[in-house]
């Protein structure tokens, strides 16, 4: 007979999230209204049950899409019933030994998995995860594409709702990208961090001239170039803190970009490397190398901000670069959540595993069940 820990049950659910600012733009003119999220709800045969969440930033931004995620799930769903729920890396095993790659498809799998460990145990997902340091974490706001005047205007907005920390779209013409973080620097306080993403969609040449015109204002670059050479051949060039997001999708480029001196942070997202165990991993390897961390995902509402920032709270403070509140992005909700926000920090829910409750009647009714 299956150990009472053994998985019994998984239902997936649908939800469309539209953005409360309207579309979203990055670089290229690529754009999406909104995230298309699937929840993944884990049952064990005691009873308890965790939750996942997995929303991409449409079709665009990483290689995921969401109904590709869905079929993924449905394939792998049936493969995991009767094992046991505590055997949390041993299931991330199975999942890659049966589907080869695929990440982002296996990101809400492993975060029910730990949502359901921490309401079996009583314990946070910070406190599994190594200990949470402090109570809140550092917020930061996107600035999506447009004219600089528009995207000076929106930086005031939110420098006003409380957010200290912004990030400067860019990566499209470089004239143009230097006008927009001109005018974001011109519209607020002397001391917003600030940070230029360009999304991978520059070459060389264009973060060159970028870098070499906006000399005299103080902010990070994230992720301009595409590929690891790219970004490795204008290392040199950047005198100023560089973080890559899109290149850091697993341990190996972690590891070489560590002893390439490439990287002073790095920006893990959960769906990227396929969930929170993976994203442990890195994360414990940048704290190791002492590099600036942050932790979010492609998208979600209030179970995934739940688990990022989690697995961020129990990062050492002097490495937490900061995180996004995405539940805020979004008109609707998925779970109750007392997710508390004062002076640019985040607050987290208390409870066990993500510490939500979340809301089944929000969610309707599963496009997918598979009962052991």
């Amino acid at each position: 007979m299956p150990p009472a820990t053994a998985i019994s049950s998984i239902r997936l659910y649908r939800q469309w999230q539209p953005f409360r600012d309207g579309t979203y733009r990055c670089s290229g003119g690529r754009s999406a209204e909104g995230f298309d999220s699937t929840i993944v709800e884990i049952s064990s045969r005691d009873g308890f049950v965790g939750y996942g969440e997995m929303a991409p930033l449409g079709s665009f931004y990483d290689p995921a899409f969401a109904e590709g995620a869905r079929a993924a799930m449905r394939e792998l769903a049936p493969t995991l019933l009767g094992h046991d729920a505590t055997g949390i890396e041993a299931l991330n095993r199975r999942m890659d030994l049966l589907l080869k790659g695929h990440p982002y498809a296996k990101s809400a799998i492993d975060m029910a998995l730990w949502d359901l460990a921490g309401r079996r145990s009583g314990l946070s997902l910070a406190s599994m995860t190594g200990g949470a340091e402090g109570s809140s974490l550092p917020l930061y706001r996107s600035l999506a594409q447009e004219a600089p005047d528009a995207m000076a205007a929106r930086a005031r907005k939110y420098i006003a709702e409380g957010y200290h920390r912004l990030q400067v779209k860019v990566g499209l013409e470089v004239d143009e990208d230097i006008a927009r973080l001109e005018a974001v620097r011109g519209a607020v306080p002397a001391g917003t961090v600030l940070f230029c993403d360009a999304n991978g969609s520059w070459g060389t040449a264009e973060t060159r001239r970028f870098l070499m015109a906006t000399r005299d204002i103080d902010y990070a670059l994230e992720q301009p170039c595409a590929s690891y050479d790219e970004n490795l051949a204008i290392r040199r060039a950047c005198e100023r803190p560089l973080v890559l997001d899109e290149t850091i999708d697993s341990a190996d480029v972690l590891l070489r970009a560590i002893a390439d001196g490439l990287v002073d942070g790095i920006t893990i997202k959960l769906a990227r490397v396929g969930g929170l165990t993976k994203a442990k991993l890195l994360r414990d390897i940048a704290i190791a190398k002492n590099l600036k961390i942050t932790i979010e995902d492609t998208g979600g509402a209030q179970i995934d901000t739940a688990a990022y920032s989690g697995l961020l709270l129990s990062t050492p403070e002097g490495l937490r670069q900061h995180t996004v509140d995405f539940h805020n992005w979004v008109t609707v909700a998925n779970a109750r959540a007392d997710f508390r926000i004062s002076g640019g920090a985040m607050t987290l829910p208390d409870g066990p595993g993500l510490g939500v409750e979340v809301d089944v009647g929000a969610l309707g009714e599963p496009i997918f069940a598979c009962i052991a």
